[in-house]
């Protein structure tokens, strides 16, 4: 998605969230007070986009790590969300993920939340406590534990494999376990991702539960 269309879709959601606030402070329009409270709605915003966006890069980050593990890690591709290469199977698992965001409606409950937030937290100068921005900082352990357990299966598997040729080496050493290895590896990998696949609903499943869980917290949704 461009940018464009990012920020046309942005407008149209601000066109239709409008009329569902409750009444808006009167403050002057050119003053420090409307600057602040703009500051503070723009950082309330980030908070909830970063914190959905780390559930999406979950499996692009478990993605990375079984390409690597197989031998994937040169195909590589840009991703127009981050704006870094990443490999093909992580963009593989991105797409799966969105289309099943989208299929549980994801994308309406997040408009819900951002229509609930200005009741939760009314516009006004007063911000997110600090213990909200430690939460949002400790997102980052909570992605790398959750996409090592996603991939954490594969790797454990692709371990074996590749002990299975390293005794193979001692026992021929004529073998060329890198020209035999390295396809075996791929096509196995493959294999385990194949098999994987219908983890990845009940997994994503449980990630948005806990991640639309600390949103709540983070704009006090009961």
């Amino acid at each position: 998605v461009t940018a464009r269309a990012r920020v046309v879709l942005a407008v149209m959601v601000s066109l239709l969230v409008t009329p569902l606030l409750p009444p808006l402070p009167v403050v002057p329009l050119l003053s420090l007070q409307s600057l602040m409270i703009v500051l503070h709605q723009v950082v309330i915003g980030l908070t909830i986009g970063f914190f959905l966006q780390v559930l999406f890069q979950i499996f692009v980050l478990a993605g990375q790590f079984i390409a690597m593990k197989m031998g994937l890690g040169f195909a590589a591709m840009n991703d127009p969300a981050s704006g870094v290469s990443v490999t093909v199977l992580s963009q593989f698992y991105l797409v799966i993920t969105t289309l099943i965001f989208l299929s549980l409606d994801g994308h309406l409950v997040v408009i819900e939340l951002i229509v609930s937030s200005f009741t939760t937290l009314p516009i006004s100068e007063k911000g997110l406590s600090t213990d909200i921005f430690w939460e949002v900082a400790n997102s980052g352990s909570w992605l790398f534990s959750k996409a090592m357990l996603v991939s954490l299966p594969i790797l454990t598997a692709l371990l074996i494999v590749n002990m299975a040729f390293g005794v193979m080496s001692r026992v021929a050493p004529q073998m060329n376990v890198f020209a035999v290895g390295f396809p075996v590896t791929l096509v196995f990998g493959l294999f385990l991702i194949w098999v994987s696949l219908f983890t990845v609903l009940p997994n994503f499943v449980a990630f948005v539960d806990e991640a639309f869980s600390v949103v709540h917290h983070i704009l006090r949704i009961p």
